[in-house]
């Protein structure tokens, strides 16, 4: 863990948010109280920052130092508002390809799908404020950097912004093996949104039951499925084919 990510005790933090940092998620000891305490609540809840409860043990792990019972995890990327993105891609000219993450949690998937989308061509990642990975330092160095070049939305919710892009005119295609459809068939030269899950609970339902296509990739061997990362890559990586072929533009 590098320090330079985190800032640490109730004012530092406080500072921080009226300076306008990039605040990925703010660690808050559970029996915090005091009028400090909740003059720092009212800042979190007035910028939506996203916050959770924490033993002071996890909170000692992060710093030896006097937090005071609050740090502060710094983004390493400034995030982007989708809903001002996808009029912005739109008007750019391109044909858009955005790619949704529904619960990915682990920092070296994460890293790994995100220098893909980078290499592939992805106009966005889209990630939920809540139960997903954070974009620190370590995404960062996992991506190779390509998170410094790609937009990463974080919205409120997987399901918000699947509905957002599905009335913005994109194709939601959900990448699942229990789909029976082979992801080769699927037709990816429209405006598409690549929706992936985690490894072991997979796509929320409230999401699939929003999705248009459901697509999945031929397995042959004993394991029932693939790491997320790579499933990533594999789709991607047919959706650029298709756009080639078509003689459409990539990116």
């Amino acid at each position: 863990m590098n320090p330079t990510d985190y800032i640490f005790g109730i004012r530092a933090v406080m500072e921080a948010i009226e300076a306008g940092k990039e605040i990925d998620k703010i660690f808050i000891k559970k029996d915090l109280s005091g009028a400090l305490a909740t003059e720092l609540s009212d800042m979190i809840r007035a910028n939506g920052i996203v916050t959770q409860r924490v033993p002071v043990e996890r909170l000692n792990r992060i710093t030896r130092k006097n937090h005071q019972g609050v740090v502060a995890m710094l983004s390493a990327v400034t995030y982007h508002r989708l809903d001002h993105l996808l009029p912005e891609l739109y008007e750019s000219g391109v044909l858009p390809f955005v790619v949704v993450l529904d619960g990915i949690t682990d920092v070296r998937n994460f890293g790994a799908i995100a220098r893909t989308c980078e290499c592939a061509g992805v106009d966005a990642i889209v990630i939920p404020s809540h139960g997903s990975v954070s974009v620190g330092a370590d995404a960062v160095k996992t991506s190779a950097g390509a998170l410094h070049h790609i937009p990463v939305c974080r919205e409120h919710s997987a399901l918000g912004a699947v509905k957002l892009l599905k009335a913005s005119g994109y194709k939601v295609v959900a990448v699942s093996e229990k789909a029976d459809i082979n992801y080769t068939t699927a037709d990816y030269t429209v405006p598409t949104a690549l929706v992936l899950g985690a490894e072991d609970t997979g796509i929320s339902p409230e999401v699939l039951r929003q999705c248009d296509t459901f697509v999945s990739i031929p397995m042959f061997g004993h394991i029932g499925s693939l790491n997320v990362s790579v499933a990533a890559g594999i789709l991607m990586y047919e959706v650029v084919r298709q756009r080639l072929q078509a003689n459409m533009e990539v990116i």
